[in-house]
């Protein structure tokens, strides 16, 4: 019997915690409040596979993917590169890390500094790494990317304030793939960028996923954006995961209450099929993560919520194969005649 495939990346009970006082004084004190950016989250990401992390703004997506990069220290929990723990790396281990997991931030206007030209730019991990110490292969190498990327290598001495949103994005893209990476962590790479260009920065992320079978921990707010890229779709609620499967069964089949909420509000392109659904409004605001509700995090805005959901907590479990669900009364499209028709 063959071995079940290792998870390139696999992370559990994954917590991060901010202080909401700063300061000398707030930092001894023992009952000090605190955010809980992420709390207890946990998944795998196999070699090659597209995980998507999704989620309304402040849910915590975007600390999940900088604590497993180790650019934010997380507070507890486990993070695993290739089987090695990457919370007990020293300095010298992370930095071999860095070689084969890379970042795709989300503003392409901040993320690159505006005094390096673009070869300067996408050249500068293959120098920290040693990885091409002669300049000639390397400026070579840096202009065969560039139009690997969809960018005209003439263009490797023009400075980033040169180009458009798409433009720098593509030079974020082409800097996270110079070291041929095994996994890049995609902190919402289209949300700062027109809809068509949107489209064009997505393919190019799939085509070269398909040449360097570079796995992807995409993040983003946007369930169409996700689905078009995704194997398996995770969605988060106040720093918590609510539910993760394949993407066919989570778009076809929500269990959860908040993920059937947030697809009634996707669009579909077909104006009958459009105006016969259902959409489903959610109540009231998200709660603050500093004083979080007991029990569901979700029951305070959720249609099915009943008196257990306020004093206890669901755990994921399994409900399908493969697809994993925090709801106590977890199921198929689980809200009814709850929704409202529009």
């Amino acid at each position: 019997m063959a071995d079940a495939p290792k998870p390139l990346l696999h992370v559990e009970h994954l917590c991060k915690e901010f202080p909401v006082e700063s300061g000398l004084i707030a930092s001894h004190m023992k009952n000090a409040r605190k955010v809980h950016a992420v709390n207890d989250v946990s998944f795998d990401i196999m070699p090659g596979e597209t995980f998507g992390l999704v989620g309304e703004s402040g849910c915590g997506k975007s600390t999940t993917g900088r604590c497993i990069m180790r650019l934010t220290e997380p507070t507890s929990g486990l993070v695993e590169f290739e089987g090695k723990d990457v919370g007990k790396m020293n300095k010298r281990e992370l930095k071999a890390l860095r070689r084969d997991m890379q970042f795709i931030f989300q503003d392409p206007y901040a993320s690159l500094n505006p005094r390096m030209t673009i070869g300067e730019i996408i050249s500068e991990p293959l120098i920290i790494h040693n990885v091409m110490p002669n300049a000639d292969e390397r400026i070579a190498f840096v202009r065969e990317l560039l139009d690997v990327v969809g960018l005209n290598p003439e263009h490797i001495n023009r400075y980033p304030h040169e180009f458009s949103g798409g433009q720098r994005q593509r030079v974020g893209i082409a800097r996270a793939f110079a070291l041929r990476p095994k996994l890049i962590i995609c902190d919402e790479p289209v949300s700062a960028l027109d809809v068509s260009i949107q489209a064009q920065v997505l393919n190019l992320l799939t085509d070269l996923q398909k040449e360097y079978g570079t796995a992807y921990l995409f993040i983003a707010h946007d369930l169409s954006v996700v689905q078009h890229i995704s194997d398996r779709v995770a969605v988060m609620y106040l720093g918590s995961m609510m539910e993760y499967s394949d993407w066919r069964s989570l778009y076809a089949e929500p269990c959860h209450p908040y993920t059937q909420s947030l697809l009634s509000a996707v669009p579909i392109p077909d104006p009958d099929v459009q105006h016969s659904r259902k959409r489903i409004i959610l109540k009231g605001d998200p709660p603050s993560p500093i004083e979080p509700p007991s029990g569901c995090l979700f029951h305070t805005r959720c249609p099915i919520a009943q008196a257990r959901c306020s004093s206890e907590t669901p755990q994921l479990r399994e409900i399908a194969p493969g697809h994993f669900c925090s709801c106590h009364f977890a199921e198929p499209n689980p809200i009814k005649d709850a929704s409202i028709e529009l």
